[in-house]
Protein backbone atom coordinates (compact mmCIF):
# COMPACT_ATOMS: atom_id res chain seq x y z
CA UNK A 1 0.00 0.00 0.00
CA UNK A 2 3.20 2.34 -0.17
CA UNK A 3 1.87 3.35 -3.94
CA UNK A 4 -1.47 4.36 -2.29
CA UNK A 5 -0.08 6.29 0.07
CA UNK A 6 2.61 7.92 -2.58
CA UNK A 7 -0.34 9.04 -4.47
CA UNK A 8 -2.45 9.91 -1.44
CA UNK A 9 0.58 12.58 -0.42
CA UNK A 10 0.76 14.23 -3.76
CA UNK A 11 -2.89 15.04 -4.18
CA UNK A 12 -3.14 19.01 -2.91
CA UNK A 13 -6.29 20.54 -1.12
CA UNK A 14 -8.11 23.55 -2.25
CA UNK A 15 -10.48 24.67 0.46
CA UNK A 16 -13.47 26.24 -0.76
CA UNK A 17 -13.38 25.73 -4.52
CA UNK A 18 -15.74 25.24 -6.02
CA UNK A 19 -17.86 26.90 -3.56
CA UNK A 20 -17.23 27.82 0.41
CA UNK A 21 -17.25 24.55 2.13
CA UNK A 22 -16.20 22.22 -0.30
CA UNK A 23 -12.05 20.85 -0.37
CA UNK A 24 -11.56 20.36 -3.41
CA UNK A 25 -9.07 17.67 -3.70
CA UNK A 26 -6.52 18.36 -7.14
CA UNK A 27 -5.39 15.33 -8.64
CA UNK A 28 -3.18 17.14 -11.28
CA UNK A 29 0.03 17.33 -9.06
CA UNK A 30 0.02 13.50 -10.05
CA UNK A 31 0.09 14.02 -13.68
CA UNK A 32 2.54 16.42 -13.74
CA UNK A 33 4.99 14.12 -11.80
CA UNK A 34 5.69 11.21 -14.31
CA UNK A 35 6.86 9.00 -11.51
CA UNK A 36 3.16 9.14 -10.03
CA UNK A 37 1.58 8.90 -13.40
CA UNK A 38 3.12 5.93 -13.76
CA UNK A 39 2.69 4.42 -10.16
CA UNK A 40 -1.20 5.31 -10.87
CA UNK A 41 -2.61 3.69 -13.84
CA UNK A 42 0.55 1.01 -12.93
CA UNK A 43 -2.08 0.69 -9.75
CA UNK A 44 -5.53 0.24 -11.70
CA UNK A 45 -3.73 -1.65 -14.42
CA UNK A 46 -2.84 -4.61 -11.50
CA UNK A 47 -6.16 -4.32 -9.62
CA UNK A 48 -8.10 -4.76 -13.11
CA UNK A 49 -5.72 -7.70 -14.10
CA UNK A 50 -5.48 -9.26 -10.35
CA UNK A 51 -9.18 -8.84 -8.85
CA UNK A 52 -12.05 -7.83 -11.77
CA UNK A 53 -10.76 -10.02 -14.08
CA UNK A 54 -11.35 -12.75 -12.27
CA UNK A 55 -15.19 -11.60 -11.47
CA UNK A 56 -15.37 -11.83 -15.69
CA UNK A 57 -16.35 -15.79 -17.17
CA UNK A 58 -15.02 -14.50 -20.34
CA UNK A 59 -11.45 -13.42 -17.93
CA UNK A 60 -11.84 -10.23 -21.01
CA UNK A 61 -12.07 -6.29 -20.71
CA UNK A 62 -13.45 -5.00 -23.39
CA UNK A 63 -13.90 -1.59 -23.04
CA UNK A 64 -12.48 1.28 -20.53
CA UNK A 65 -15.33 3.58 -20.65
CA UNK A 66 -13.84 7.40 -19.40
CA UNK A 67 -16.58 9.71 -18.30
CA UNK A 68 -16.02 13.57 -19.46
CA UNK A 69 -13.44 14.92 -18.65
CA UNK A 70 -11.29 13.37 -16.29
CA UNK A 71 -11.77 10.33 -16.84
CA UNK A 72 -10.60 10.91 -20.84
CA UNK A 73 -7.13 11.40 -18.86
CA UNK A 74 -7.05 7.65 -17.34
CA UNK A 75 -8.73 5.89 -19.27
CA UNK A 76 -7.11 5.63 -23.03
CA UNK A 77 -3.48 4.80 -21.49
CA UNK A 78 -5.72 1.84 -19.22
CA UNK A 79 -7.30 0.86 -22.00
CA UNK A 80 -4.27 0.59 -23.94
CA UNK A 81 -2.43 -1.78 -21.46
CA UNK A 82 -5.23 -4.16 -21.28
CA UNK A 83 -5.74 -3.86 -24.86
CA UNK A 84 -9.34 -2.98 -24.84
CA UNK A 85 -10.94 -0.15 -26.98
CA UNK A 86 -11.88 3.16 -24.80
CA UNK A 87 -15.00 4.68 -25.28
CA UNK A 88 -15.73 8.60 -23.82
CA UNK A 89 -19.17 9.74 -22.31
CA UNK A 90 -19.79 12.92 -22.44
CA UNK A 91 -22.00 16.18 -22.10
CA UNK A 92 -25.12 16.10 -24.48
CA UNK A 93 -24.18 17.46 -28.02
CA UNK A 94 -20.62 17.00 -27.47
CA UNK A 95 -20.42 13.60 -29.66
CA UNK A 96 -20.82 13.08 -33.14
CA UNK A 97 -23.65 10.60 -34.82
CA UNK A 98 -26.43 8.28 -33.37
CA UNK A 99 -26.24 8.82 -29.42
CA UNK A 100 -27.68 7.14 -26.90
CA UNK A 101 -28.45 9.60 -23.69
CA UNK A 102 -29.31 9.41 -20.20
CA UNK A 103 -30.21 12.40 -17.77
CA UNK A 104 -28.61 12.33 -14.28
CA UNK A 105 -29.37 14.72 -11.06
CA UNK A 106 -26.42 16.64 -9.75
CA UNK A 107 -25.87 18.07 -6.53
CA UNK A 108 -26.98 21.30 -8.37
CA UNK A 109 -29.77 20.63 -11.07
CA UNK A 110 -29.74 18.04 -13.94
CA UNK A 111 -27.33 17.22 -16.55
CA UNK A 112 -27.56 14.40 -19.56
CA UNK A 113 -24.55 12.15 -21.07
CA UNK A 114 -23.97 10.83 -24.47
CA UNK A 115 -22.38 7.73 -25.53
CA UNK A 116 -22.32 6.88 -29.31
CA UNK A 117 -24.55 4.43 -30.04
CA UNK A 118 -22.13 1.93 -31.84
CA UNK A 119 -19.32 2.30 -28.94
CA UNK A 120 -20.54 -1.08 -27.32
CA UNK A 121 -21.49 -3.92 -28.84
CA UNK A 122 -24.04 -6.33 -26.82
CA UNK A 123 -22.01 -8.55 -24.23
CA UNK A 124 -18.90 -6.97 -24.12
CA UNK A 125 -17.29 -6.38 -20.56
CA UNK A 126 -17.17 -2.87 -19.32
CA UNK A 127 -14.90 -0.94 -16.99
CA UNK A 128 -16.09 2.62 -15.94
CA UNK A 129 -13.24 5.35 -14.69
CA UNK A 130 -13.43 8.80 -13.69
CA UNK A 131 -10.59 10.85 -11.20
CA UNK A 132 -13.66 10.99 -8.06
CA UNK A 133 -17.14 9.60 -6.95
CA UNK A 134 -18.71 12.24 -4.91
CA UNK A 135 -22.63 11.26 -5.09
CA UNK A 136 -22.56 8.70 -7.42
CA UNK A 137 -24.91 10.69 -10.41
CA UNK A 138 -22.28 10.39 -13.46
CA UNK A 139 -21.07 7.34 -12.54
CA UNK A 140 -24.42 5.75 -12.29
CA UNK A 141 -25.25 7.53 -15.63
CA UNK A 142 -22.22 5.90 -17.41
CA UNK A 143 -23.43 3.02 -16.21
CA UNK A 144 -26.92 3.37 -17.39
CA UNK A 145 -25.38 4.25 -20.81
CA UNK A 146 -23.53 1.14 -21.24
CA UNK A 147 -26.45 -1.05 -20.24
CA UNK A 148 -28.24 0.67 -22.91
CA UNK A 149 -25.94 -0.76 -25.33
CA UNK A 150 -26.08 -4.16 -23.95
CA UNK A 151 -22.35 -4.07 -22.41
CA UNK A 152 -21.83 -5.48 -18.84
CA UNK A 153 -20.18 -3.00 -16.08
CA UNK A 154 -17.70 -4.93 -14.43
CA UNK A 155 -16.55 -2.45 -12.14
CA UNK A 156 -16.26 1.44 -11.58
CA UNK A 157 -12.39 3.00 -11.06
CA UNK A 158 -11.91 5.79 -9.06
CA UNK A 159 -8.92 8.12 -7.88
CA UNK A 160 -10.59 9.23 -5.13
CA UNK A 161 -13.83 8.32 -3.31
CA UNK A 162 -15.89 10.18 -0.64
CA UNK A 163 -16.94 7.62 1.54
CA UNK A 164 -19.23 9.66 3.70
CA UNK A 165 -21.40 9.91 0.75
CA UNK A 166 -22.08 6.57 0.48
CA UNK A 167 -22.37 7.08 -3.26
CA UNK A 168 -20.67 3.40 -4.59
CA UNK A 169 -24.35 2.19 -3.28
CA UNK A 170 -26.30 3.66 -6.28
CA UNK A 171 -23.94 1.45 -8.86
CA UNK A 172 -24.86 -1.32 -10.84
CA UNK A 173 -21.74 -3.27 -10.25
CA UNK A 174 -18.52 -3.26 -7.91
CA UNK A 175 -16.25 -0.09 -7.45
CA UNK A 176 -12.73 0.19 -6.55
CA UNK A 177 -11.12 3.47 -5.66
CA UNK A 178 -7.49 3.99 -4.50
CA UNK A 179 -7.82 6.85 -1.66
CA UNK A 180 -10.93 6.50 0.21
CA UNK A 181 -12.04 10.49 2.14
CA UNK A 182 -13.96 9.90 5.23
CA UNK A 183 -14.81 13.31 6.02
Amino acid sequence: MADVEYLKSLLKSHPDFPKKGIVFLDIFPLLRDPVAFETLITHFVHHITSQTITRSSTRKIDVIVGLDARGFLLGPIIALRLGAAFVPVRKKGKLPGECATVTYEKEYGSDSFDIQADAIQPGQNVIVVDDLIATGGSAKAAGELVSKLGGNVLEYLFIIELTFLNATGKLDAPAYSIVKVDD
